[in-house]
């Protein structure tokens, strides 16, 4: 039942995609409102997906690489809405809902049949862990999309190339600002991650911290953000060089989500779950 809802989900997803895309060609109001209910429809369905997987299962479905990702583009598209009702910038979207629509096909791909934890993963620290990782993964991909335009139209500005796209995209000082908004939002959240993923891994395994490839890469991205951090509030990192360093720490986090699980296998490995 859970994957019928899903896919009926993705449909909508690729719809508002679709749209935002077409936004990109055409700015008009209109397009962006119909894709933003597309995109809103598609994350109620998404919700009620995640919530009939999590009662069946009984557990929080993020336990192998199609429920991590389901849940990692529910987040996108969530956090997405609450950013475009916030701040009206409907043009993040053309970038953010393709992100989203691509996380959502790339699970489909994936096998989709529930298996039970471990006994030493029934944890309510699965609950907490995952809930607050992928709030921080959530941040720092939105952080990224907000980068990611930063750049184009950096780059625009320094071709003096100021017609099309140019127009239509924010300025500068506030992408700048909100890639800072969503790093310091992704960080506390991405440390919460870690301590009570260490917290959990002493009950299941023994150890607060193995140096298991996930928990590596995990610090190596917490290093990469508190020093982009650190940086913009003593040394004035900001605007390109901010954006760069925001682009390269989610390519830490996607490596982190799903490069250490599919090459790097460990205790955190989703085949070993």
């Amino acid at each position: 039942m859970d994957i019928i809802i899903f896919r009926l989900a993705a449909v909508f997803y690729l719809a508002s995609a679709a749209l935002y895309v077409y936004y990109l060609y055409r700015t008009k109001e209109a397009i962006s409102q119909k894709a933003y209910i597309l995109l809103f429809i598609g994350f109620i369905l998404h919700t009620v997906a995640l919530t009939v997987r999590g009662l069946i299962a009984q557990h929080f479905p993020a336990t192998n690489l199609f429920e991590s990702l389901s849940l990692f583009s529910w987040m996108i598209a969530g956090g997405y809405l609450l950013l475009e009702w916030r701040y009206k910038i409907p043009i993040l979207g053309s970038f953010v809902a393709p992100l989203n629509s691509l996380g959502v096909l790339i699970a489909t791909l994936n096998p989709q049949a529930i298996s039970p934890l471990p006994p030493a993963l029934k944890s309510t620290w699965l609950y907490i862990h995952a809930a607050t990782s992928f709030l921080g993964e959530g941040a720092f991909a939105l952080a990224f999309v907000v980068s990611f335009v930063y750049l184009i139209q950096e780059r625009y500005i320094r071709k003096k190339k100021l017609g099309g796209l140019f127009q239509k995209l924010p300025s500068l000082s506030q992408l700048d600002d909100l890639n800072y908004r969503l790093l310091t939002l992704g960080f506390p959240f991405l440390t919460l991650g870690i301590i009570t993923g260490a917290i959990w891994a002493q009950y299941a395994w023994g150890s607060y911290w193995s140096w298991d490839p996930k928990e590596t890469w995990s610090l190596i991205t917490w290093l990469i953000y508190a020093a982009i951090l650190h940086g913009r509030m003593t040394v004035g990192w900001q605007g390109r060089r901010a954006a760069i360093l925001s682009v390269i720490g989610f390519g830490a986090v996607l490596f982190t989500f799903l490069g250490v699980n599919l090459l790097l296998p460990g205790l955190h490995s989703y085949s070993a779950m």
